[in-house]
């Protein structure tokens, strides 16, 4: 998609170092470091052991695609060019932050692009993510929407949740709670795949990692605080600091991909055990346990999308939206246990019966 009064620089200079040598081209770069709402161990292992920085991948540090932005810059974003630029800028692109640069850099990442393609070479990744076809302004669409479709995914059965089971179950403003806490999660992540910038990046892990403590705090209800209020008190006590402790971590001490990783990794196992020891232990009492177990499952072995790590299929579609698609579905069969455990907790109430 080329925009009207950019002139990027001749690809003549592909490849060349300054001081006149082919540049080798790496084998690969670093993969982009992913929000990961219930991962998979394995997965973060993996992704570890290659992730460090994202701040530069092979694509953005050859001499072509920097003397590409470079000249771009000094020709078009200055002057009359830049005004005529402004002007010439839908209003769309322009609300969601779009610059004169960030379209030299679009357009000088598809010049880097074709070169590699030309002299034979596997598609590099430019700032820490694999070349996307913009449209419109959604810089990943492919992701934006499934992020999108799972947020009203999220929304539809919540709605569903509210006018099936009454006020009066023990769990439903805590359930309430965590719909919310994930409607929230799944805003960011469609901001931050129409648009990555430093905010938009920050708030879509921040609140991937919410969802995943808010989930502990949901199974600590369900599993010892509607016997033992304090209990649970104390440990969503405990979710808070440590949520405050990672997000002014990354903030004022260092934004470190592979910490965050490693932090969403072990929370996210402790939220899948606990799950699991709960659903083994009510599996002959509670018909509807295999919905929980399975869903808990699912997430986790759905993050494992994350290491089909692929340039894009049509510049559009590549595993990290492989993986927010194939998350759709589960809302709707996690809702239902959701349901279902709230009618059996409010009639077990009702009858007087001990919660298990």
């Amino acid at each position: 998609m080329r925009t009207v009064g950019l002139v990027p620089l001749s690809s003549r200079r592909a490849f060349v170092s300054p001081d006149g040598q082919r540049a080798a081209v790496m084998a690969a770069a670093s993969p982009r470091c992913t929000s990961v709402r219930l991962p998979a161990l394995t997965a973060v292992v993996l992704l570890l052991m290659s992730a460090t920085t994202v701040q530069s991948s092979q694509g953005d540090k050859e001499p072509v695609y920097r003397d590409c932005v470079k000249q771009c810059v000094r020709t078009n974003c200055t002057g009359a060019r830049l005004r005529g630029f402004q002007s010439a800028q839908p209003q769309y692109m322009a609300l969601t932050g779009w610059t004169c640069r960030d379209d030299c850099r679009y357009q000088c990442m598809w010049t880097t692009v074709g070169l590699y393609q030309a002299e034979g070479y596997s598609v590099p990744q430019f700032h820490g993510k694999w070349p996307f076809a913009r449209f419109l302004c959604f810089e990943e669409p492919a992701s934006a929407l499934a992020s999108l479709l799972n947020g009203l995914a999220c929304l539809l059965m919540l709605l569903r949740y509210r006018s099936t089971v009454p006020r009066q179950s023990p769990m439903y403003h805590t359930i309430n709670a965590f719909s919310l806490v994930s409607l929230n999660a799944w805003l960011w992540s469609t901001v931050f795949h129409t648009r990555d910038t430093y905010l938009t990046e920050k708030m879509d892990y921040f609140c991937a990692t919410a969802v995943i403590l808010y989930s502990i705090y949901l199974c600590c209800v369900r599993t010892l605080g509607l016997r033992r209020p304090g209990v649970s008190s104390m440990v969503g006590v405990l979710l808070i600091l440590a949520f405050t402790s990672h997000v002014s971590y990354l903030t004022f001490v260092s934004f470190d991909y592979g910490y965050n990783m490693a932090a969403n990794a072990t929370i996210g196992m402790v939220n899948l055990l606990w799950w699991l020891c709960w659903c083994w232990q009510n599996r002959r009492t509670l018909p509807y346990w295999w919905k929980c177990g399975l869903v808990v499952l699912l997430l986790h072995g759905l993050a494992l999308l994350e290491l089909l790590d692929f340039p894009p299929l049509l510049w559009v579609l590549d595993a990290h939206a492989v993986w927010h698609l194939s998350t759709i579905p589960v809302h709707f069969l996690f809702y239902s246990f959701l349901i279902d455990d709230s009618l059996y907790l409010l009639n077990t109430e009702k009858m007087g019966v001990k919660v298990e």
